[in-house]
C-alpha cells in the first residue's frame, strides 16, 4: 500500500459512530485543522461578550480549549466515542466539557447564543440536512448566531458532502438571517478554495 493511500474501513456509514471511530483510531482524519481557525479568533475578538457556544460534532475540539480560555461557556459533543477520548485528553483540565451525545437529542443546561460549524453539516449526507437546519433553529433563541464555516462544492461522494450556495441559503433562509460571508484563508487541503466563513442570526418567527 502506498503511503497516500488510506487505510481500510469496514464502515462506510458516516450516520454511524462506527464510521468516525475507525477514522479516528486509525489517525484518518484529514478534516482535522489541527488549531483554532483565524476567522473564529477576530470573531471572538470583537464579540461585545462572551456567549454559551455549542461545538456540535466536535472531533478533536481544539476551539473548546481557546472558547474556554477567552471566557466563553463552551460546550463540545461528539457521538463518536473515539472522538470524544480525543478532545477529552486535548481539552485537559476543560474535558469534562467534551460529551458524548447525539446532536439531536442533546439539551442545553441554558439557553445557547452561539453554534460553532465546523465540518459538521457537511459530514453528514444531504438528506440529513433539513434536520440539521432545523436543530440549529430549534437550538437557538431569536438573535442567537449560527457561524462558521460552510463547505460550498460539488460533490457527490462524501464526506465531506459539499452544498451549493443556493442550497445552503434555501436551508437557513427560513429561521436565519446571514451576516457575514468571508472568504477563508486558512483552509487546509480539504477545503482549500471551497469554504467561507459565515455567520448566521436566529430570525423571529
Amino acid at each position: 500500500m502506498a503511503a497516500a493511500d488510506p487505510p481500510s474501513f469496514a464502515s462506510r456509514d458516516p450516520l454511524s459512530p462506527q464510521f468516525w471511530d475507525e477514522r479516528f483510531a486509525k489517525s484518518f482524519t484529514p478534516w482535522d485543522r489541527g488549531g483554532v481557525p483565524q476567522a473564529l479568533r477576530d470573531f471572538v475578538a470583537r464579540s461585545p461578550a462572551p456567549l454559551p457556544t455549542l461545538l456540535p460534532g466536535c472531533g478533536s475540539a481544539y476551539e473548546l480549549v481557546f472558547l474556554r480560555q477567552a471566557g466563553w461557556d463552551a460546550t463540545a459533543i461528539d457521538f463518536a466515542p473515539e472522538a470524544v477520548a480525543r478532545a477529552r485528553a486535548l481539552a485537559g483540565q476543560w474535558g469534562d466539557r467534551v460529551v458524548e451525545a447525539d446532536f439531536f437529542a442533546w439539551q442545553p443546561r441554558q439557553a445557547l447564543g452561539f453554534i460553532y460549524e465546523c465540518a459538521f453539516l457537511c459530514a453528514l449526507p444531504p438528506a440529513m440536512r433539513p434536520r440539521v437546519a432545523a436543530r440549529w433553529a430549534e437550538l437557538l433563541p431569536p438573535g442567537g448566531l449560527l457561524g462558521g464555516f460552510f463547505f460550498f462544492d460539488q460533490t457527490v461522494k462524501g464526506p465531506p458532502f459539499g452544498i451549493d450556495r443556493a442550497g445552503l441559503e434555501a436551508l437557513l433562509a427560513p429561521c436565519f438571517d446571514l451576516l457575514e460571508d468571508a472568504p477563508v484563508a486558512d483552509s487546509i487541503p480539504v477545503f482549500a478554495g471551497k469554504e467561507r466563513w459565515m455567520l448566521w442570526q436566529r430570525r423571529s418567527i
